[in-house]
C-alpha cells in the first residue's frame, strides 16, 4: 500500500507499446524513426527505421526499410533490410529484399534481389539501437554476381514454369538475367 515500488517492473518484463500509426488519409514526406512498432496505411516518401513495420494492404512507401521484422501487405518501392520479412498475398515490392528469414505467399509480387544474410550482416544492417543513418552494403552479392541481376517473381498457385531471359552484358564478361516464375492455369 505504501511501498515505493508500485511502478516497478520486475526484471526481464517488457512493456509493449501502441504501435504508431500512420493512417491512409496522411501522406507523409521524410524519414521515419522509432524504436518500437511502425503501422503505415497511408503514404510515405523517405526511408523507414524501426523495430517492427505492418505495411498496410492500401499503403505506398517509396524508400529503404531498416527494421528486425516486416509484414508487407501493400506496395513498397525501396530496399527492404531486415531480420523476418514476410510478403503477404497482397503484396507489392519492387526493390531488393536482404533478409535471415523471408517468407511468401500465393499471390505475392517481387522485382528485385532476395540476398540471404547471416546473423553479423544483420546485426550490421538491422542494429539493435535504431539509427538515422542507413547501413553501408555490398554491390556484389555473395556468389559474385553483379548486382543488375533481378528476378520477377509472382506467386501463384497451379505448375510452375520458369524463363530465363539474358539481358545485355554486364561489365567484363559478366551478363545480367532476369528470371520470371509464373504459373499457368
Amino acid at each position: 500500500m505504501f511501498s515505493r515500488n508500485k511502478n516497478k517492473l520486475p526484471a526481464g518484463t517488457q512493456v509493449r507499446t501502441v504501435p504508431s500509426i500512420i493512417s491512409s488519409d496522411l501522406k507523409v514526406k521524410g524519414d521515419l524513426v522509432s524504436d518500437g512498432e511502425i503501422q503505415v496505411d497511408g503514404q510515405v516518401s523517405g526511408d523507414i527505421h524501426a523495430k517492427v513495420l505492418l505495411v498496410g494492404q492500401n499503403a505506398k512507401i517509396t524508400g529503404e526499410i531498416f527494421a528486425e521484422t516486416v509484414r508487407v501487405h501493400g506496395n513498397v518501392n525501396g530496399q527492404i533490410k531486415a531480420k523476418f520479412v514476410n510478403l503477404a498475398k497482397t503484396a507489392h515490392v519492387i526493390g531488393d529484399i536482404h533478409h535471415e528469414n523471408l517468407s511468401i505467399q500465393e499471390g505475392a509480387f517481387l522485382e528485385g534481389h532476395m540476398v540471404h544474410m547471416n546473423e553479423q550482416e544483420v546485426e550490421d544492417a538491422v542494429p539493435t539501437e535504431t539509427q538515422t543513418a542507413p547501413a553501408q552494403t555490398n554491390t556484389i552479392a555473395t556468389n559474385g554476381k553483379p548486382a543488375e541481376d533481378r528476378v520477377n517473381l509472382v506467386v501463384k498457385s497451379g505448375k510452375q514454369v520458369q524463363q530465363n531471359k539474358p539481358t545485355a552484358p554486364a561489365q567484363g564478361n559478366q551478363q545480367a538475367q532476369a528470371a520470371k516464375v509464373a504459373a499457368g492455369k
